[in-house]
């Protein structure tokens, strides 16, 4: 089943979300195993990221600017919710769908729940718009907004992220106690 979603990755196509400001719909359970959570998350990300560094680096600073979790559900104010780790826009699921051939509830629960397939559709939407648009900021700001600006305003915190890394190393941040 997962092995189909990687189809997902295969396909450009022009990325966009909706996200604007969210509330939590669903997701906070009564008590959550954060640090195994960040675990599947990292494991997820290296293989998503299949060696590329640059890509690896990609996909943990969206992690760090999203900050979803395994199970998060988050309404937007135009009535989208952004789902999972990567919180991926609810304006996907239907797209995903057509693509790995299952149906929408089926994509939308895999999104909340399942951390490699979140960070594998999270990947398929920036590389598409890298693939679209041959600028790497640009599909930094796509994964965000079809709204020029918005992509400008993502992609400069993104860019932040980044440059904040002194070390180069990403990966989770380390929780300070």
């Amino acid at each position: 089943m997962i092995g189909q979603a990687r189809a997902i990755l295969l396909v450009g196509g022009v990325a966009c979300t909706l996200i604007a400001q969210a509330e939590p719909v669903h997701g906070q359970g009564k008590s959550r195993d954060v640090l195994g959570e960040e675990r599947v998350i990292r494991q997820c990300i290296r293989r998503a990221a299949s060696g590329r560094r640059w890509l690896d680096q990609t996909l943990w600073a969206l992690r760090r600017k999203e900050g979803g979790w395994i199970g998060a559900e988050m309404r937007n104010s135009d009535g989208s919710v952004d789902l999972g780790p990567m919180q991926v826009n609810s304006w996907w699921v239907p797209r995903i769908s057509r693509q790995i051939g299952r149906n929408e509830t089926q994509v939308r629960s895999w999104l909340r729940h399942d951390a490699c397939f979140n960070v594998d559709a999270a990947r398929w939407i920036f590389l598409s718009a890298l693939h679209e648009g041959k600028d790497f900021w640009r599909a930094i700001g796509m994964y965000h907004s079809p709204t020029r600006w918005r992509q400008m305003q993502y992609a400069k915190g993104i860019a932040m992220i980044m440059a904040s890394d002194r070390r180069g190393r990403f990966g989770p941040q380390r929780q300070k106690y």
